[in-house]
């Protein structure tokens, strides 16, 4: 059985792997695009209702929802082990850009985001915000919603499924059984530069021509307000979907070695001369020499 629909501006496809009945898919069906909404509601920068949107506009303390430690834990040692490259407090940046809630699609005049200890204190559950700023969580907010949703699954008695969010997936099946993802071109989406093998795992993967615009893609440094453009592509296997879509962008910015101190992942670096780097455990052929 599969399902296919679209949420938070993204194409996605899970298939179930456990036989179960129609009355059971649909009632979890319904389970998933409610906690899909639920989480839009929490983090969502492109709508005037979330709770995002409320700390843009003023600051003091809030109450994070339940499921914001992993993320925001998640956030704070992205932040730290980049050195502020990746920070959730980018969502100006981005939106003045031109990836606005309107997407406009326009650049205005950019400015540097404030450091986190000047913008907020975090010390879950709250969340103290100093400065009205506009947080994003985009580098790792779809790996984690991926995350949820296979919890859901899971708790519902679907032991076995492949979500794929955008081309980023995360796969379980007991025993395990591994699938084949296609490694897309960075410069053509109609053809691959390899394939890679995943069992009870999850890939995703980052590349500067998805969400481009203008100099611009969704990527962005904080401290140049530019979008890097010395990668063409980073993928990242990992056991669960948050930690591979957070690492994917931290690659832009830092060496996987920095990276590799606190998390267990496989990578593929892919440069814009289209060299690459690749961790031994990366279980991939590749098309490129």
């Amino acid at each position: 059985m599969t399902w296919e629909f679209e949420a938070i501006g993204t194409h996605w496809k899970i298939d179930l792997l456990t036989e179960i009945s129609d009355s059971q898919a649909s009632d979890i069906f319904k389970l998933i695009q409610k906690r899909i909404a639920v989480y839009d509601k929490h983090y969502s920068r492109f709508r005037d209702d979330s709770l995002i949107a409320s700390m843009s506009k003023q600051s003091g303390e809030y109450v994070l929802p339940d499921d914001a430690k992993p993320l925001f834990d998640l956030y704070e040692k992205m932040y730290r082990l980049t050195n502020g490259s990746v920070t959730p407090l980018i969502g100006n940046v981005l939106s003045d850009a031109g990836y606005d809630a309107t997407y406009s699609l326009e650049p205005k005049s950019l400015s540097s985001p404030m450091h986190w200890e000047l913008a907020m204190e975090y010390a879950f559950p709250k969340l103290l915000i100093k400065q009205p700023v506009l947080i994003d969580v985009g580098a790792a907010g779809k790996g984690y919603l991926i995350d949820i949703v296979g919890d859901l699954l899971q708790r519902n008695g679907v032991s076995a499924f492949t979500i794929n969010a955008g081309g980023d997936i995360l796969h379980a099946d007991v025993p395990e059984k591994k699938i084949r993802v296609g490694l897309e071109h960075p410069n053509d989406s109609t053809s691959v530069i390899g394939v890679a093998q995943i069992g009870n795992e999850s890939i995703c993967g980052s590349a500067g021509n998805r969400r481009a615009w203008k100099q611009f893609h969704h990527i962005m440094d904080p401290f140049t307000l530019t979008s890097p453009k010395h990668l063409a592509a980073v993928w990242v296997i990992a056991k669960n979907a948050r930690t591979a879509d957070a690492l994917t962008t931290c690659l832009f910015f830092v060496e996987p070695e920095v990276l590799q101190k606190e998390f267990d992942f496989a990578y593929l670096i892919v440069s814009a001369e289209y060299t690459f780097k690749m961790s031994q455990d990366f279980p991939a052929e590749l098309f490129i020499t």
